[in-house]
């Protein structure tokens, strides 16, 4: 036998705590996928481009840094799919794979360009070609302003099935 809900459960209090615990709980998984998809980003790009830690040769793509860019973050950004669709927003989302993987993957190429704008403003507008400028305004400024971009979109337009609690 089921216990009867309380008033606070089912009234406007239980419904906003109710609310806020599913976006806590999607802010937490989104940010540990994030981390995740950071990590893997940049440490590829940082590969692409530099190398190795310790060796003397350059990276592969030296010579281009914003397609090293690129394709680190089209690596990343499959894992973060799959980690998202699979765990943060496994409750929203729909049967339409393709549509959703398709809405995903543009509003990452979205938030890419911005990575890309703040490390090409770096590069090209600034002068800073080190490894530190390139981080910090790829993979800090770039990351923190298109990370934000990218939960809103997910949650507004990519995984927008109904919220199961």
């Amino acid at each position: 036998m089921t216990q009867p809900r309380s008033t606070s459960d089912t009234g406007l209090v239980g419904r906003i705590r109710r609310a806020y615990d599913l976006l806590a709980r999607e802010v937490a998984k989104f940010g540990t996928i994030g981390l995740l998809a950071f990590i893997l980003d940049t440490s590829l790009y940082n590969y692409f481009v530099f190398g190795l830690p310790g060796a003397e040769a350059v990276g592969p793509l030296h010579d281009i840094p914003l397609r090293a860019k690129i394709l680190a973050t089209a690596i990343a950004t499959i894992f973060s799919w799959l980690g998202n669709r699979y765990w943060t927003f496994r409750h929203r989302r729909t049967t339409a794979v393709a549509n959703e993987f398709l809405l995903f993957v543009w509003f990452n190429i979205l938030g890419l360009g911005i990575a890309v704008v703040c490390l090409g403003f770096s590069r090209y507008v600034l002068g800073l070609d080190s490894q530190l400028a390139d981080n910090i305004s790829a993979n800090g400024v770039g990351l923190v302003l298109g990370t934000l971009f990218r939960f809103w979109a997910y949650r507004t337009y990519v995984f927008k099935g109904e919220a199961l609690s």
